[in-house]
């Protein structure tokens, strides 16, 4: 039995339905970042999922509650990452600069995997508090990088929009907010 009540052939089958939610919410995140040419709100949101989830997880005592929240967790966690990737490639001119930092950002992703793996440890079973609030102090420093991206993008984009200035070598460049 897992610590919510299934048996290891029905966790098994249930660790499959979150990631068709991550899917949908890849899908979704994608299509309104391309329509409406935003990457730093979607991002806003998937950390909204993420704080919305993880103490659904962490703290709810029904196990259906907390498996809700590995749904909004891996929504949160996998519909992030296109949009993330799609944030920094939109925001940086030049092949190798880009190609550098999409490099650092898919490198930092898997040292994640690894801080993951430590910090959701066995001896913290059955509510990997330390993880939980990994997850949730990670959405905080998205959020603020985000926020801080944001009114930095919008400022630059304004003085370049008057002449002001040029942006990444490019008279026509702006930031993707």
């Amino acid at each position: 039995m897992t610590n919510m009540g299934y048996g290891r052939g029905e966790a098994q089958y249930l660790s499959a339905p979150p990631y068709v939610l991550a899917c949908i919410v890849m899908w979704c995140m994608a299509w309104l970042g391309d329509r409406y040419r935003i990457r730093g709100p979607l991002l806003l949101v998937n950390c909204a999922l993420g704080f919305i989830g993880a103490p659904m997880l962490g703290w709810a005592p029904q196990s259906g509650v907390r498996y809700f929240g590995t749904f909004l967790i891996c929504a949160s966690a996998q519909g992030g990452i296109p949009t993330c990737m799609t944030y920094q490639a939109n925001n940086i001119r030049g092949h190798w600069k880009r190609a550098f930092c999409s490099a650092t950002m898919i490198g930092f992703g898997g040292i994640g995997g690894i801080a993951g793996s430590l910090i959701f440890r066995t001896q913290d079973r059955p509510t990997y508090h330390p993880g939980i609030y990994g997850v949730l102090a990670c959405n905080v420093l998205i959020t603020v990088i985000v926020v801080i991206n944001t009114i930095h993008f919008r400022r630059e984009n304004r003085k370049a929009d008057r002449g002001e200035k040029v942006l990444e070598g490019d008279v026509n460049f702006r930031y993707t907010i």
